[in-house]
């Protein structure tokens, strides 16, 4: 089974997952840990259902977030725009005003984001 969730694996490492624990059982792959927030929570359970399906029985997760307070944090990096960030994390470009209300301390235009910020990404 770990073989098989290697992809899931390797990105709970990537990601920094505190306390991960990873045992299996009679054919069943056991994975806990604590991701930073709920989005990261989200890609591992996504990287989990694109291994196992939708519903894999193989695997059983129990993943607890340590900041419920906000959905993810992000860097800005070269080429970006509150548009293209709040696509990528809401899959949708017109919410970017959440993210600008959310960042109005170090914000004043939500058309100018400088390379190394760090932004918050409010939960919907």
């Amino acid at each position: 089974m770990k073989a098989k969730y290697q992809g899931v694996l390797e990105l709970g490492e990537a990601l920094a997952i505190e306390n991960g624990d990873v045992k299996e059982e009679n054919g069943v792959l056991y994975v806990n840990g604590t991701a930073k927030t709920q989005y990261e929570k989200n890609l591992i359970w996504d990287k989990i259902k694109e291994i196992g399906g939708e519903e894999p029985t193989d695997i059983k997760a129990d993943i607890k977030v340590a900041d419920t307070s906000i959905y993810a944090k992000h860097t800005v990096v070269s080429g970006e725009t509150l548009g293209k960030i709040a696509k990528q994390y809401y899959g949708n470009a017109m919410k970017y005003p959440v993210i600008f209300e959310a960042n109005t301390d170090i914000l004043s235009n939500p058309d100018v984001i400088k390379v190394g910020q760090e932004l918050v990404i409010p939960n919907l």
